[in-house]
């Protein structure tokens, strides 16, 4: 295999070299493109401009390529951006259609109509501005500075941010953190007094065991872990799958471990007792870096793999060969902190469970585990301090979720609820680049909270569902249209990547830093903003670290050499943890001291009832969430989500692959439209799995608009993490219905 694949690559460099070489071919293929400019299309016909990709987190770094006429024809990744290694995934590179789409917002909106009824107006910039400005002013006023939120995913949410700070408010969410990574931050923080961040420190590319639990790499596309994993997978490798779906990577995998739903606690604890009464774990490393081992070998005796037989349905002889795998490849082990960790409620301690066990085998700062990661040091321009704000987030919920170190999407929803009566109620939210109707758990609620706001202004490239709600739409122009903030990315050796406009801004569209200056001078919030124009602040920050933007607009991607070598850990190193005992805390300190368990317990969740099945969701390697759906590119590659189901149920409820159903929760709501489904083995009896992203409402999207259904409307029941707020969201179950005819 490997052999085939160096010949094809030196085979496809030959080619390029015999057409387009030095000398006397050049010459013959330079005059073939002027003479020919309509049908000749070859790597002379193209200049190109650096970007970095804003389809996913991972953000990574390209090329820009156009033609003679200006028209953009592809993009790809960036050889030295240590994020994508030259390579991108089927979203990068399907980028440039969010670009040609021509369902893209046009012009600024102000709403005619009750919210929800997507009757809307053209309006002018200043208009849609000044009314923007008066509102926030008037809920300021009546309400106070708290009273005011900004949801934001993407590069824009730095810029209205500042809007908001400089008006006094510090509730400014991402929902990535409460729907998504949050618990895996908190508990990595309270063992190892250190997040795991983006992208994620895990030293795949070097690691003799991968372990997987509910992580998706090859579906997710997280592109440089990706292509680590698939290097690593050459080198011999052993990847551990954990999932009741039998993935794309457990495909690739030595053991697939089918769990049951809902029960990865109860093994993740029982591989602790193998490794611990088996004496397979680290010793030295133990001794020397951590806190709590007496009282965690006594905790988990309980937890025996005859005992994880009953609640995950997994033999004792499985966990107890997949233990010893993992200790056989240790320190050059990771059992994978994974990012959409949400799922029953108690993900918190589930992820503390993962950070003790990579710390049992002694992994985090070693070679083939987790890497210490270094960020560059970017100065950024002195502007004055922003005040400081009456009231936080926290105290709008009650004084609620002390460990959590980032604000709470859905605990901003919570605290617009009308019957809200924890804090101070927000009045007013911003929304940048995020379709919070699909993304927040329990859409009846932020339906609810909505309706309750004074102003909501929504900030989008893309008539998502959330522009029907708002009371003033701007439309942003997409990533390849504009400047953005410098993509300073954390990682084995610090690099900064630019991105810069290749195109002008179709339509009547305008970039997120230009807005927010605008809507920053009428509420003479100026200060914040002291360049008139981004690219010049860009330009004076690189000029800090060596650089200037006339450089990084011919290179891209500038990586920057460590100050010290201090990847992993240095044999004997004496190191001090963040943590309250400067040791990785087995025992959880932070944890005790508010009143929670120091160490991880299993506890049963529910299960669905006769008939009903839980819903399982995931990800597809040519879309990101919902933000991808109606791209004219991908749309090609994967247009609606199926349904996977397992024969056995199939033949109890008589269901045929390519039949069309719908789904009801366990709350009796139905879905709206129907979905595919698709009879396999790859799926256990007692769930179902589909795709997220898809079931779109909106009639302004018209490639996506009732293709699949939208897992995000059956998620009703959110189970809460009491440690950080996190909304758990795999508790919900479904049943089949051959029609959606509302019950009387």
């Amino acid at each position: 295999m490997n052999s085939r694949r160096q010949f094809l690559k030196i085979s496809s460099l030959s080619a390029a070299g015999l057409i387009f070489g030095g000398g006397l071919l050049d010459a013959f293929a330079n005059n073939l493109v002027k003479t020919n400019p309509s049908h000749f299309k070859g790597p002379f016909d193209f200049t190109r401009t650096p970007t970095y990709c804003e389809v996913c987190f991972w953000k990574c770094a390209g090329w820009v390529y156009k033609d003679e006429n200006g028209r953009i024809k592809k993009i790809i990744g960036n050889n030295d951006d240590p994020n994508c290694n030259g390579r991108f995934c089927p979203r990068g590179t399907g980028g440039v259609g969010m670009y040609n789409d021509e369902d893209r917002l046009k012009t600024p909106l102000i709403r005619t109509e009750e919210r929800g009824k997507q009757t809307f107006r053209e309006a002018s910039w200043d208009e849609a501005f000044d009314y923007i400005a008066g509102k926030l002013k008037k809920v300021k006023e009546e309400h106070g500075p708290e009273s005011l939120a900004l949801f934001s995913h993407g590069s824009g949410g730095k810029y209205f941010g500042k809007v908001l700070k400089g008006l006094g408010s510090n509730n400014i969410a991402a929902p990535s953190y409460a729907q998504c990574r949050g618990p895996r931050e908190v508990a990595f923080i309270a063992t190892y007094g250190q997040g795991i961040n983006s992208p994620e420190n895990t030293d795949i590319r070097d690691t003799k065991c991968l372990v997987l639990i509910g992580s998706h790499l090859g579906e997710n596309m997280h592109n440089g872990q990706v292509q680590e994993m698939s290097d690593c997978i050459d080198k011999g490798a052993t990847i551990i799958t954990v999932d009741p779906r039998f993935s794309t990577v457990a495909s690739k995998s030595k053991f697939w471990l089918p769990i049951k739903p809902s029960t990865d606690m109860a093994l993740l604890l029982t591989w602790m007792n193998v490794i611990i009464n088996e004496e397979l774990y680290d010793k030295k490393y133990v001794e020397k870096y951590c806190y709590g081992f007496d009282q965690l070998k006594e905790h988990v005796q309980q937890y025996t793999p005859e005992w994880a037989y009953g609640v995950t349905t997994l033999k004792p002889q499985q966990i107890r060969e997949t233990a010893r795998a993992m200790a056989n490849a240790a320190p050059a082990v990771i059992v994978h902190p994974g990012r959409h960790v949400t799922w029953y409620g108690d993900d918190t301690q589930r992820l503390r469970a993962v950070a003790i066990l990579n710390a049992l085998l002694g992994s985090w700062g070693r070679r083939g585990g987790f890497y210490n990661p270094e960020k560059a040091s970017v100065p950024h321009y002195k502007i004055p301090k922003f005040p400081k704000p009456n009231k936080s987030w926290r105290e709008a919920l009650g004084g609620k979720y002390n460990l959590a170190d980032l604000a709470l999407a859905s605990g901003l929803c919570d605290a617009s609820m009308p019957t809200h009566d924890l804090g101070h109620q927000i009045k007013a939210w911003i929304v940048n680049g995020t379709n919070l109707i699909n993304t927040l758990p329990d859409q009846a609620k932020t339906l609810a909270s909505i309706q309750a706001l004074d102003l909501i202004a929504v900030v989008d490239t893309m008539p998502m569902e959330i522009t029907g709600y708002a009371d003033v739409v701007l439309p942003e122009c997409t990533y390849l249209e504009r400047y953005d903030s410098l993509r300073v990315s954390q990682g084995r050796e610090p690099s900064i990547a630019l991105r810069m406009p290749a195109v002008e801004p179709k339509y009547n569209t305008k970039p997120a830093y230009w807005m927010a200056r605008e809507i920053a001078k009428r509420l003479d919030l100026l200060d914040y903003f002291p360049f008139e124009n981004l690219e010049d602040e860009i330009d004076w920050e690189l000029q800090q670290v060596g650089t200037s933007l006339e450089e990084m607009q011919r290179i891209g991607v500038k990586r920057i050499k460590r100050e010290v070598d201090d990847l992993y850990f240095g044999k004997d190193e004496d190191i001090e943890f963040n943590t309250n005992t400067g040791k990785i805390e087995l025992y959880s300190t932070s944890l005790a001291d508010e009143g929670f368990e120091p160490m991880p317990v299993f506890v049963q969740h529910p299960e669905p009832q006769e008939g009903f099945y839980r819903l399982i969701y995931g990800r597809a390697p040519m879309h990101t969430f919902s933000r991808t759906a109606n791209n004219p590119n991908l749309t090609d590659l994967m247009d609606e989500n199926t349904l996977w189901v397992n024969p056995k149920v199939a033949k109890e409820w008589d269901l045929k692959n390519d039949q069309y159903i719908y789904l009801e929760n366990q709350d009796g709501i139905v879905s709206d439209f129907s979905i595919k489904v698709r009879v396999t083995e790859r799926i256990r009896f007692d769930s179902v799995y589909m795709v997220h992203g898809f079931g779109h409402a909106d009639k302004r999207l018209k490639r996506c608009f009732g293709k699949g259904i939208s897992d995000t409307q059956l998620i009703t029941n959110v189970m809460t993490d009491p440690i950080m707020g996190g909304t758990g969201m795999r508790g919900n179950f479904v049943t089949f219905r051959f029609d959606n005819k509302k019950e009387a």
